[in-house]
């Protein structure tokens, strides 16, 4: 196989260990919006998570908000009676969020939340969250997702899960790999399949129900597909040589995935209900890393069938070819916004590995990242963030850039590399 291809397949294999994920803020807007959320009261009941320090969490990792710091507020409202909104303003403040939480039926409890316009003296909005007790998080992420909405107008992804690859090194040459779901605050991190072989690939279904993925637990690369609910598996292609690159279409019936059964890496298409193949290049190049276009009519590959990788759209009932990418000699990884509009990308300039976003309507590309080593995009459902995987301090971390690239964050850890990230879609 060629060079490239080759270093880009050791780069993902080669992960160590990881801890829980957790995440910092390195660049927000510059002017980001401040708002109080203030601690919640809790009638009758002792509560296993701060609500309130949730949101305002999630708030703050958005890069749009600053939240305010517990220790400077005069007060801790949580009726509207309550709130003196001249002592708010005059904290500078625009925004605040009280809330409640009681008892509810059957062991849950019922959140009563409130998001003011300080400025204005108004209720934004309100609502009665009820959920149970042992998964407050999730009440926290949905109030989060609301108020993200009701401010900025962009539906809220605080609620999506997001999965990686990390390796334990036991002994040299020896790993425990694990493929993880957590939060999309890396936060409740939980082992979907465990393997002494790497794991490489994830990728949701549309419905966010199942999770495709490529396992060497039988000593060669084989694709799988995972029941999140459930947990069962089923091992979809195994042919001799390469298997990998699963990408669910839209509508959850077929599968884009690399094979090189025919003896050069190819794009096929596997309709799962029949496991009939359709190969959909044809070339002596590499053809590798397919996505879906969002309306199911077009897929995104890397290829170097014009020397050095590059990105191309296939129009499958036409089979039309068109290449998408010109700026610069490498870029692979496509990734698509749901709209269709912003292609995200690996662009390799003078300085090394670049996560790039290139505008399909203006062809306009803009690098968003100034590490060297950047790998692996995936994008939130909202199309706010991308998240990839990157090196500090010598070590494998994912982190995240606004599509304007205004916002940064990093998910760093003390234990080692983590790798493959891939974004949930909304979850029902």
């Amino acid at each position: 196989m060629k060079k490239w291809f080759i270093s880009a397949l050791l780069m993902m294999m080669a992960v160590t260990a990881r801890a829980d994920l957790v995440v910092e803020v390195t660049q927000g807007v510059d002017a980001p919006t401040p708002i109080a959320v203030v601690p919640f009261q809790a009638t009758g009941l002792a509560l296993n998570e701060d609500i309130a320090q949730i949101v305002s969490d999630d708030l703050g990792r958005s890069g749009f908000f600053k939240p305010m710091n517990r220790s400077n507020m005069l007060g801790t409202p949580s009726t509207e009676e309550q709130v003196f909104f001249r002592d708010w303003r005059v904290s500078g403040n625009d925004y605040m969020v009280i809330g409640r939480v009681a008892p509810a039926a059957n062991g849950q409890v019922q959140a009563s939340v409130e998001l003011y316009d300080v400025l204005k003296e108004r209720k934004v909005w309100s609502e009665t969250v009820t959920g149970n007790s042992n998964n407050l998080r999730d009440v926290a992420h949905y109030i989060s997702d609301q108020v993200f909405e009701k401010l900025t107008g962009l539906k809220g992804a605080f609620s999506t899960r997001i999965v990686y690859v990390t390796a334990k090194m036991n002994t040299p040459g020896n790993f425990t790999y694990k493929l993880q779901m957590a939060d999309s605050d890396g936060a409740r991190p939980r082992t979907i399949l465990q393997s002494k072989e790497p794991i490489l690939s994830p990728a949701w279904s549309q419905d966010g129900s199942k999770l495709a993925y490529v396992s060497f637990e039988s000593s060669r690369p084989a694709i799988y597909v995972q029941e999140l609910a459930t947990g069962q598996r089923q091992k979809v292609q195994t042919f001799r040589g390469l298997n990998g690159s699963p990408a669910w279409s839209p509508d959850g019936s077929r599968l884009a995935l690399v094979l090189s059964k025919d003896g050069n890496p190819e794009v096929y298409i596997l309709t799962l209900a029949t496991g009939q193949l359709d190969r959909v290049t044809h070339h002596y190049g590499i053809d590798t890393e397919p996505t879906w276009a969002p309306d199911g009519q077009s897929i995104l590959f890397t290829s170097d069938r014009a020397g050095l990788p590059q990105i191309y759209s296939l129009n499958l009932p036409t089979r039309e070819l068109k290449r998408l990418t010109y700026e610069g000699k490498y870029n692979s990884r496509g990734r698509l916004t749901q709209d269709g509009r912003f292609l995200t990308m690996v662009h390799q300039d003078g300085s090394g590995f670049h996560i790039a976003v290139q505008d399909l309507k203006t062809n306009r590309l803009d690098i968003l990242t100034s590490s060297s080593l950047d790998e692996s995009p995936t994008i939130a459902p909202n199309g706010s963030i991308i998240m990839y995987a990157t090196k500090k301090g010598g070590k494998g971390v994912l982190a995240g850039v606004s599509l304007d690239g205004r916002v940064r964050f990093t998910m760093p850890n003390g234990d080692g590399d983590v790798r493959e990230p891939a974004w949930s879609p909304y979850l029902q």
